[in-house]
């Protein structure tokens, strides 16, 4: 079996996947966490592989960006390859001067000003939420890492540059954690599938101070923490 975006057949997937944005991160991922790993899909580049960890089957496959993207990958996995988790791992651009770059952000919640949602056709506003058996074996890994981490809502954003100045700060005062593109589609997905997920993000920057900014290599190879608390809690 095939999708139009996934050239995996059944049984090429294992039932946790962990999914990057970038597929050069699910590559970096394979190549130096997972042991006996074969490629399953290169369809327009968003490469996925399998392989295990510490004994466990694993998968770990690119999302590419914002929630139109990973909507469709994770709905495959979920709907069509038998998949039960996904586990984003991603970055976000801090909204708070006490989340700092490299710190760890895990997504109880996602907000969006994406109209995602409507699809539905739900006779009101719906809290996209990770699951929480995945977040709480996040946090206590996290902490047994002895992490920098923190633990709240999030903003899914269909833009990247904003032509409003004002917003990010509106954002700030209602407590959001960071900013990134796809957690929103992936908690609704998952739960309209009725499968878990979870949100993992490292701070590549901060919105609100002058923190240096990650570069794109260290984006790819250096956000390791994340990558071992999904991979631990696969």
């Amino acid at each position: 079996m095939s999708t139009p975006h996934n050239e995996a057949k059944n049984g090429d997937i294992a039932k946790t996947v962990l999914m990057p944005g970038d597929p050069l991160r699910a590559k970096f991922i394979a190549e130096n966490f997972l042991e006996d790993v074969v490629c399953f899909n290169k369809v327009r580049n968003m490469l996925g592989y399998t392989g295990t960890y510490k004994g466990k089957r694993v998968s770990v496959m690119g999302s590419g960006m914002g929630m139109p993207s990973i909507a469709i990958y994770a709905y495959e996995l979920f709907a069509f390859y038998g998949v039960e988790n996904i586990i984003r791992v991603g970055s976000a651009g801090s909204l708070q001067n006490d989340v700092h770059v490299r710190d760890i952000i895990l997504a109880q919640g996602s907000c969006t000003n994406s109209n995602f949602i409507a699809q539905y056709n739900l006779p009101g506003s719906y809290s996209a939420i990770s699951s929480y058996d995945l977040l709480e074996k996040a946090v206590n890994k996290a902490r047994e890492m002895g992490l920098p981490f923190h633990v709240g809502n999030v903003l899914a954003t269909d833009t990247f540059y904003t032509a409003d100045e004002t917003t990010p700060a509106k954002w700030t005062q209602m407590g959001v954690l960071g900013i990134d593109m796809e957690s929103y589609a992936l908690y609704t997905t998952a739960a309209y599938l009725n499968k878990k997920s979870l949100t993992i993000l490292t701070v590549s920057d901060n919105v609100v101070n002058d923190e240096p900014d990650t570069t794109a290599e260290e984006r790819e190879k250096t956000f390791t923490a994340m990558m071992e608390i999904a991979l631990e809690i696969a």
